[in-house]
């Protein structure tokens, strides 16, 4: 993205703290535990549904498309028991593709930087190959973790056979921290947040009590239109898209201007991605506009654009760039 003028970007940074708790009540004192925590799983176990419910607001993409999340993505749960930061992860497969590889450091870098790590199971398929990984992975860090079974009211669950593969591969990790959830339908949510308070230490809180996220703005809106995009657009496209923010600007104290690029790495993919007729580039527009209108605090007027960028996954200067 083109820098911004600093006053623009203070203006920007002012009013999404400003919308950041949208509730509208007066929340109780926020207790004097901190803790950073890293959320760890298999794509597509749950881990954005679990922070997005944690947190109360749509932090992260939540798709049923695996391997959407591309960055560590902080939400922020505050409660009269402390603060805890969640760091939502990509999630750790194996696969040998540059793309994959970064998202996997990004995964072993927050683990060794985190206070805590909130380890998330899918019950609904079975512990194997790419469920040992992760547990060699947390080996050293058991004394640090919570583990959630999640979708426990599908009704293909596994649930006992991922707690005893979970004591077989993680022995150090006591029984009550071993917990049952449906991050779906905000069961057991509670019980795992009080689980990592009793770890948590006391400590200065890392952020004011009023942000859920730290998100800075371009890339939330970034985020809500790859969201958008990714949920209507079928195979491998969605995997090959990301999204560019060439320009912000707020033109009033209630409307920003925004101009975004849908970035493709060949021309069929955007032909896809503008639909007959532009049919699917206005509906993924449309629909960013209304899930923007929700978290921000002022109208977001999106100029949203697709172009070609050839090879775009194995360029270090776009990955440094979208993987933060």
């Amino acid at each position: 993205m083109e820098e911004l003028k600093e006053e623009e970007k203070g203006k920007l940074e002012n009013s999404i703290a400003e919308g950041m708790d949208s509730s509208g009540e007066e929340q109780p004192p926020v207790g004097d535990k901190t803790a950073l925590v890293t959320i760890i799983g298999r794509p597509s176990a749950g881990k954005s549904t679990f922070l997005n419910t944690a947190s109360g607001e749509p932090v992260s993409i939540v798709s049923a498309i695996p391997q959407t999340t591309r960055n560590a993505i902080r939400g922020i749960v505050n409660t009269s028991l402390g603060q805890l930061v969640f760091v939502d992860t990509p999630g750790y497969h194996d696969s040998e593709k540059k793309m994959n590889l970064r998202m996997r450091n990004i995964v072993a870098d927050q683990l060794e930087n985190s206070d805590l790590i909130l380890y998330i199971i899918d019950s609904t398929r079975t512990c194997a190959e790419e469920e040992r990984l992760i547990t060699a992975l947390l080996e050293k860090h058991q004394k640090k973790i919570v583990v959630a079974i999640n979708k426990i009211d599908e009704k293909n669950s596994m649930k006992e056979s991922a707690r005893k593969f979970v004591s077989s591969h993680l022995s150090e990790i006591p029984k009550e921290k071993i917990l049952e959830i449906s991050a779906k339908n905000d069961e057991g949510i509670n019980d795992v947040l009080k689980a990592l308070y009793d770890l948590a230490p006391v400590a200065p809180h890392l952020y004011s009590e009023e942000f859920y996220t730290d998100q800075e703005v371009d890339f939330r809106i970034a985020e809500v239109i790859r969201e958008q995009a990714i949920n209507r657009l079928d195979k491998e496209i969605p995997h090959c898209v990301y999204v560019k923010i060439a320009d912000m600007e707020m033109r009033t104290p209630t409307k920003m201007w925004c101009r975004a690029f849908l970035c493709v790495e060949t021309e069929s993919q955007k032909g896809i991605v503008i639909g007959k007729g532009a049919s699917m580039i206005k509906t993924i527009r449309v629909e960013s506009i209304k899930a923007l209108r929700k978290i921000f605090d002022y109208k977001i007027d999106l100029d949203l654009q697709v172009k070609v960028e050839k090879g775009w996954r194995q360029k270090d200067g776009v990955l440094d760039r979208i993987l933060r």
